[in-house]
């Protein structure tokens, strides 16, 4: 959310995309809608419920306990969604060529590097090569803050007024954050290590 409030203070008109790929934590859905209806000038939720027999490996999306280890254990590999944002940005990239768009962004970080294959460096350079090749407009895309970590990005939001108690980060998906799984521990730490106050309730 901040990568959009970010765009949206430089005066980038944005067209954002929300994925319900049936992940359990629906709550961040709502918060996507609410942030896109307000700094959108178009705002889609796209339904990849299709796909959902064939990502079910992930806790997130399947059954199974949501690890509560920080994001450098190996059990953390549980919540990876196979090849997620191959699918979110071929999407974008698409929709993009339409609207005759040449840039498309999404928002990984430092933190996400050491689990998530499609939120390192190398896959943003070549699935934007890709992008470019494939389409008319040679849709660049971009991902500025994934060599940041987490905790600069919360003090660049801080900055940019966003109000972080409307984002939400728990992978179980409750009513309120959990606190203990591995994104939840990494929210607490961003907002600690950028001395900026969390708006966060957390079960524990």
């Amino acid at each position: 959310m901040t990568l959009l409030h970010d765009l949206a203070a430089r005066g980038v008109e944005c067209y954002g995309l929300t994925f319900d790929y049936g992940q359990r934590h629906r709550k961040e859905l709502a918060y996507a809608h609410y942030w896109g209806k307000k700094l959108c000038a178009m705002h889609k939720t796209v339904s990849l419920g299709a796909i959902k027999s064939i990502i079910s490996s992930s806790v997130l999306t399947g059954k199974g306990d949501i690890p509560k280890q920080h994001y450098t254990h190996a059990n953390q590999k549980l919540t990876v969604v196979p090849n997620r944002n191959m699918v979110m940005l071929s999407i974008a990239v698409a929709w993009a060529e339409n609207l005759k768009i040449k840039e498309v962004y999404f928002g990984p970080h430092a933190n996400d590097n050491a689990i998530y294959p499609d939120c390192r460096p190398r896959f943003v350079e070549v699935l934007s090569m890709a992008a470019q090749l494939g389409t008319y407009s040679q849709v660049k895309i971009y991902a500025p803050y994934v060599h940041i970590r987490k905790s600069d990005i919360a003090a660049r939001g801080h900055l940019l007024g966003v109000d972080y108690s409307r984002t939400w980060s728990c992978y179980e998906g409750k009513k309120l954050h959990c606190g203990k799984c591995g994104t939840c521990q990494e929210r607490k730490e961003a907002f600690i290590n950028s001395h900026v106050p969390d708006p966060t309730i957390y079960r524990q």
